[in-house]
Formats: structure tokens, C-alpha cells, sequence
């Protein structure tokens, strides 16, 4: 049997094709159908098993009921359970969300923007390559509702939500000090996104609040796509200096893995002689011996608030540009140094 078409609809009932098609998407009323010839419509409808075509319905009206979201990493555990977040949340306003990864990428980026569009998503979420400010200015002229999370554009006014970098880190050094650690070392990424600045921020002020100086070698950084065979030079350059270092912090968590794997093979005991702190969580952190202290990013809550946003921009009902700097929490284990685990709230 043929699938029942509205042309089909029309001709039962010699009611016009535009008529039927206005009663089966909700605005009979709108157009001032009699509630007879609405229910006759309808009650023909059902019998026949009719369906609406949602997604014609959707682009005769303008819309598509979907969110776009563009992450760098789809298989990055962080920017995953920020997806699954996303996904849950936006559900619950009734939005489907398309999932496309940039893989860092300037160019892949700004396609991938432009293939969002031309599938004429509602809304978009975007965790960007910051490479990208002509796309993200060109969003802002269009008026097209979106929100940038985890990084940003700071010359660029924006919807934003992301954590508080520099407390994280602040944090994780104070605890580190307060364990007794003095050769603190820092290992991140370069060039520097705003994020990671932030987080260097936050670790420089720290050693200066409590009277340790900075001192430049033991502040590190390498390539994104040389970290595994970078790693380990950096680390044995930390170990054999004059003064060596009995601290290390890990500006991201896929950066402490790497480092971790270097650690264990030159046989450097933790926290005996090394004491580790990741931005950021792995599950496996939970399972190495002994158990790695991490902030913890809120990505639940992270990726609520943007979908919170993005659902108030498209629905014109936030006034102006917000930016959310959600709190993080750090989890102090045995790799700090401590003799027992502790749960911290930052304040």
C-alpha cells in the first residue's frame, strides 16, 4: 500500500491541499478552520495512519529542530562527556544535536560551520580551534545563535561557557606547596590557547603568593601533535636539573598520561620522589598505583548551561552576551603526596 500523502487527504475530502496542511501542523486555528473541518482532518489522519513529515514541516517554517555542535576531539574522554551532556539537555527542549569533530583544524573548522548551516541547524555550540575569528565574527553579523564553550575568543563578544582556569590551577599548587613540594614544574601546550594561559596564570601566582620564585625551566611546553615523543626528553631535562623537581603539573589530562608513561618507564617513583596534579580527569587515573590527583571539570553542568544559553539565544530571550566560568573541584589523592585522599571544593 502507498504511503497517504496530503494530496491524497485533500481529495477525500475536497478540502484544499493548503487547508489540510496548515490543520496537520497545528495552526487550524490560526488560519480560522472551523473546528469541524479541523477535526474531520484529523480523525481522517489517524485512521489512515498519516504522519507529518517533521523535517518539511520544520524547513516550511524555518526551523530544523537541530543543534550543531562542533568539538576538536570527539574521542577526547572531556569534550565526549561534554557531547553526552549536550545531546541529554537538549533533548529535553525537543533538539536533535548533529556531532562533527575539527580535529584542531582552521579550515576543517570553518566547513564545518558552513555544512552546519546548510543543514539549517537552529543553533550551534561550538568548542573552537581559536584559529577561527573571521567564522565566529561572520556567526555574530548573520545573527546566528551560538555559544562558544570550554574556549574563547577574548577580543570577540560573545555567548561563552567554561571553567575557571586559573583557580583550578591555583588550587592544584597550593595543594602541592602545602604537601611540602617546592620544585614545582609546568607542562603544557603550545602555541597557547586562552585556556592554558589562564592555567600558567594561575600557577605563576600562586608560587609568588607563597614566596616560591619563578623559575623558568621548569615551565614546559610542546606541540600537540609531538607530545608522545616529546615527552619524554622534557621530563628527564625536569629531573636532571641542579635542583631537580618533585612536582609536576599537567595542564591537561591527555598531557599527564604521556607523562605518566615516561615516568613509569625511567622508574621514577610517585610521589616518593615526583608528585603529580592533572587538569583534567581519565577513569584510568582511578586505577594507577598510586591514584592521580585531578581537577575535576564540571562537564555536566557545562554542557547544561550551554545548552541553556544557545535554547535563550534562539528563542530571543537573553539580552546581550553572557560568560559562564563554572567552578571546578579538585581531587586530592596519594600522587600529591598526601597520606589520605581529600575532596576540595574550590571557593
Amino acid at each position: 500500500m502507498s504511503k497517504l500523502t496530503l494530496q491524497d487527504i485533500s481529495r477525500s475530502l475536497n478540502i484544499s491541499k493548503s487547508t489540510v496542511s496548515l490543520v496537520l501542523n497545528g495552526r487550524g486555528d490560526e488560519i480560522r478552520v472551523s473546528k469541524e473541518t479541523q477535526e474531520r482532518i484529523l480523525e481522517f489522519a489517524r485512521e489512515h495512519n498519516y504522519t507529518v513529515n517533521r523535517l518539511a514541516r520544520g524547513l516550511s517554517r524555518g526551523i530544523s529542530d537541530l543543534i550543531g555542535l562542533i568539538i576538536p576531539n570527539i574521542s577526547d574522554s572531556f569534550y565526549a562527556r561534554i557531547a553526552t551532556s549536550i545531546e541529554k539537555n537538549a533533548r529535553l527542549y525537543g533538539y536533535n544535536v548533529v556531532f562533527s569533530s575539527s580535529g584542531e583544524s582552521k579550515d576543517q573548522e570553518s566547513e564545518l560551520i558552513q555544512s552546519m548551516l546548510d543543514r539549517q541547524v537552529d543553533g550551534l555550540i561550538i568548542a573552537s580551534s581559536q584559529k577561527n575569528d573571521e567564522d565566529i565574527r561572520g556567526l555574530k553579523r548573520s545573527n546566528t545563535p551560538f555559544v562558544l564553550i570550554d574556549r574563547r575568543y577574548p577580543e570577540i563578544e560573545t555567548n561563552f561557557v567554561g571553567v575557571d582556569n586559573f583557580d583550578g590551577i591555583a588550587s592544584a599548587v597550593e595543594q602541592l606547596i602545602l604537601a611540602g613540594r617546592k620544585r614545582i614544574a609546568f607542562i603544557s601546550l603550545k602555541p597557547g590557547l586562552v585556556a592554558l594561559q589562564e592555567r600558567l596564570e594561575g600557577y605563576i601566582q600562586t608560587l609568588d603568593i607563597h614566596g616560591l620564585s619563578e623559575d623558568q625551566s621548569l615551565v614546559r611546553e610542546l606541540a600537540y601533535e609531538n607530545i608522545e615523543s616529546d615527552m619524554p626528553h622534557i621530563i628527564e631535562e625536569l629531573v636532571h636539573l641542579p635542583k631537580g623537581v618533585d612536582a609536576l603539573v599537567f595542564a591537561t589530562h591527555f598531557l599527564a598520561a604521556a607523562g605518566l608513561r615516561t615516568l613509569k618507564k625511567l622508574g621514577i617513583k610517585i610521589p616518593e620522589e615526583v608528585a603529580i596534579i592533572s587538569f583534567g580527569q581519565m577513569s584510568a587515573f582511578d586505577l594507577i598505583e598510586p591514584p592521580i590527583s585531578s581537577v575535576i571539570q564540571p562537564t555536566d553542568e557545562l554542557g547544561k548551561k550551554a545548552v541553556d544559553l544557545l535554547v535563550q539565544n534562539m528563542k530571543n530571550e537573553n539580552h546581550g552576551f553572557e560568560n559562564r566560568h563554572l567552578k571546578t573541584c579538585l581531587l586530592v589523592r596519594e600522587s600529591c603526596g598526601l597520606a589520605s585522599a581529600v575532596n576540595k571544593v574550590l571557593k
